[in-house]
C-alpha cells in the first residue's frame, strides 16, 4: 500500500467516519501536534497503553487478540519498538 494523501484522509474521515473526532488542520500546542497535515494525520492518545507481547509464544489471531497478550503501561510517553503494536486504552 502506498502512502495516503491528505486529500484522501480528509475524504475518508468526513464521508466514511474513519477518524473521530477529525481535526481538519494541524494544531501545534507546545511540541506535540495533532490533526491533518500534508504528511498524514497526527493522532493524540491516552496516557494508558496496551502493549502487545507474546511472552507465552501462543498462536496470535489478529482479529481476536487475547487479553493476556498485552501489558498495560500508564505514563506520559510510550516508546514503541520496531515491529511492535501499541494501542491506547480505547483499542
Amino acid at each position: 500500500m502506498s502512502v495516503l494523501s491528505d486529500k484522501w484522509i480528509r475524504t475518508a474521515a468526513i464521508k466514511n467516519g474513519m477518524i473521530k473526532p477529525f481535526i481538519k488542520k494541524q494544531v501545534r500546542k507546545g511540541k506535540i501536534s495533532f490533526g491533518l497535515s500534508s504528511y498524514g494525520y497526527d493522532a493524540r492518545v491516552s496516557d494508558e497503553f496496551k502493549i502487545f507481547t507474546n511472552v507465552n509464544s501462543g498462536v496470535v489471531d489478529p482479529k481476536l487478540f487475547k487479553k493476556e497478550s498485552f501489558v498495560t503501561k500508564k505514563g506520559k510517553e510510550c516508546i514503541i519498538p520496531p515491529k511492535f503494536l501499541c494501542f491506547s486504552k480505547n483499542y
